[in-house]
C-alpha cells in the first residue's frame, strides 16, 4: 500500500516531553535485557538436560535444575517489566497508537497468544521435575523455546513498521484501507528480527557463562562450574560471526531505506562517493573528528560498490536529523564489543581444538567474565542506534515524536516512580538469582 511521506498534524505542547522518552527509554532498556533470556536461556536449558540424558550426567542434571529456577524468576520479572511497557505505549504516546492501533496491533496480540503459551509451558516444565518421564520432560521444554523467539519476532515486527511503515493509506489525514499482515511483513521485519533473536543468544549464552567463568576465576574449578561455562559460551560463540553478517545486512539496509540514520552512525555530513568507514572519532561541530578512516570502506559496506555514493547529513533538513553524538557512538561501542566477542569466541576455539579444554590463560577467564555485561551493554548501544537513529521520528517519514507525545501534565513523575520501581525490581533479581548460584557443595578435582 501507498502512504504519504509525512502526517500533518500540529506537535503536542509537553513540556515533560524529554521525561516521557527517558521513561520509555528505562522502561524498554530494563526489559530488552530481560527478554533475551525468555529468548536464549530455554534453548540452553533444553539442550543440557537433553545432553544429560544422553550422558546420564549429574552434574548436567543439577545444572539444568538450577538454571530452570533462575528461568523462573527471569521470566517473572521480565512479565512484570513487560506489563509497564505494554501500558506505556498508550498513556505516553496515544498520538501514534490513536492513530495506528489498528495498524499494528496484530503482532501484539499475537505477541500476548505466545506469552501464555511459554507461561504455560514454563509451569508444566517446572512442575514435571520427577513427575513426568525424561523424555516427556525434555520435550515439555521445546514450546518454550518456540512460544519466547515467537514472542520477540512479534513485537520486533511492531518496531520495525516503527521504521518502515507499511500497511495503510492516509486520506484526509485520517488511516484507512489497513492491511495488518502487510505492516507486520514489512522490509525491516527480516533484518531487525534476525538481529535482535541472534543478540537474545548471544546476551544470554554469554551472561550464563560469565557467572561460572568467575566462579572458576575464584577457584571453583570443578567438572559442574566448567560444564556450567562451556554450554552457553559455546552457543554463544557460534552464533557471534552471524550477527556480525546479519550487522552487513542491516548496513546495506540503512543505506537504502535509512540513508539518514545511516549518516548519522558514521558521522558523515556530506555527500560521497567511496565515502569512508569512521572508526572512532567524537562529531564535534559538524565534522567528525579525531577518527581513524578506512578509505570506500562506507560505500563498500553499505552498497558493495567501493564508489557507490552515501548520503550525507547535510542533505536532510536539520530538524529532520538524528543527533549524531549518541548515535556514532552508540554505533561504535556495539561493534567494538561485538569484534571483541568474536576474538573471544576464536580463543576458546582454539584451546578447544588443540586440547579440548578451556583455556588456561586467566585473562581469558577474566575477559570471559567481562563478555556478560559486555554483551547486554552491546545490545543497548544497538538499541540507542536504532531508536535515537530514528529521531525525530515516532513513524518514519509520517509521524514525529512530538506529535505522538500524552498532553496529560506530571510526567515526569511517573519517570521518577519507575526509577524506584526499576531499583527495587534489579536488587531484588540479583539477590534471588545470586542465592540460586550458590552451590552447597563444590568438589575440587585433581
Amino acid at each position: 500500500m501507498l502512504y504519504v511521506t509525512k502526517f500533518l498534524s500540529a506537535p503536542v505542547v509537553q513540556p515533560d516531553l524529554f521525561a516521557a522518552r527517558m521513561q520509555m527509554a528505562l522502561s524498554l532498556g530494563w526489559h530488552i535485557v530481560i527478554a533475551c533470556f525468555g529468548v536464549g536461556f530455554p534453548a540452553l536449558i533444553v539442550f543440557a538436560e537433553w545432553r544429560s540424558l544422553r550422558k546420564d550426567d549429574d552434574d548436567l542434571r543439577e545444572l539444568v535444575r538450577r538454571w530452570s529456577k533462575a528461568l523462573a524468576v527471569l521470566f517473572a520479572v521480565g512479565a512484570v517489566s513487560g506489563t509497564i511497557l505494554s501500558f506505556e505505549l498508550g498513556i505516553l504516546w496515544p498520538g501514534m497508537m490513536g492513530k495506528f492501533g489498528a495498524v499494528i496491533g496484530l503482532p501484539f496480540a499475537i505477541e500476548g497468544i505466545a506469552f501464555f503459551i511459554e507461561a504455560i509451558f514454563i509451569g508444566i516444565y517446572l512442575y514435571g521435575w520427577d513427575r513426568l518421564s525424561a523424555r516427556a520432560h525434555v520435550l515439555s521444554g521445546i514450546p518454550i523455546i518456540l512460544s519466547g523467539t515467537a514472542s520477540a519476532w512479534f513485537v520486533v515486527t511492531a518496531n520495525a513498521w516503527m521504521n518502515q511503515p507499511r500497511g495503510f493509506d492516509i486520506v484526509n489525514g485520517e488511516v484507512t484501507n489497513i492491511d495488518p499482515w502487510a505492516a507486520m511483513f514489512n522490509p525491516a521485519t527480516p533484518v531487525q528480527t534476525t538481529h535482535m533473536i541472534l543478540a537474545a543468544f548471544m546476551v544470554a549464552g554469554f551472561g550464563v557463562a560469565s557467572v561460572y567463568a568467575y566462579g572458576i576465576l575464584k577457584g571453583r574449578n570443578d567438572r559442574y562450574h566448567r560444564l556450567g561455562f562451556v554450554i552457553p559460551f559455546a552457543i554463544a560463540a557460534v552464533v557471534t560471526p552471524f550477527q556480525i553478517g546479519v550487522g552487513d545486512w542491516a548496513a546495506r539496509f540503512l543505506a537504502e531505506n535509512q540513508p539518514a540514520k545511516l549518516a548519522a552512525i558514521e558521522s558523515l555530513y556530506e555527500t560521497q562517493k567511496g565515502a569512508p568507514l569512521s572508526i572512532g572519532g567524537i562529531p564535534i561541530g559538524g565534522e567528525l573528528r579525531y577518527a581513524i578512516k578506512i578509505p570506500k570502506g562506507l560505500s563498500l559496506l553499505g552498497k558493495h560498490d567501493p564508489d557507490a555514493e552515501i548520503i550525507g547529513l547535510n542533505e536532510f533538513p536539520e530538524d529532520e536529523r538524528p543527533p549524531v553524538a549518541p548515535v556514532h557512538i552508540a554505533f561504535q561501542v556495539m561493534v567494538a564489543i561485538g569484534l571483541g566477542l568474536l576474538g573471544l569466541g576464536i580463543w576458546f576455539a582454539v584451546a578447544w581444538k588443540r586440547r579440548r579444554a578451556l583455556p588456561t590463560s586467566k585473562w581469558f577467564m577474566r575477559a570471559a567474565v567481562a563478555a556478560g555485561p559486555a554483551a547486554a551493554i552491546a545490545l543497548e548501544a544497538g538499541w540507542i542506534t536504532t531508536e535515537v537513529g530514528r529521531q525525530p521520528w515516532i513513524v518514519y517519514g509520517i509521524m514525529r515524536v512530538d506529535e505522538a507525545v500524552t498532553r496529560a501534565p506530571n510526567i515526569r513523575i511517573g519517570y521518577y516512580a519507575l526509577i524506584v520501581v526499576y531499583s527495587i525490581l534489579t536488587v531484588a533479581t540479583v539477590f534471588v538469582l545470586g542465592r540460586l548460584a550458590r552451590r552447597p557443595e563444590a568438589p575440587q578435582e585433581p
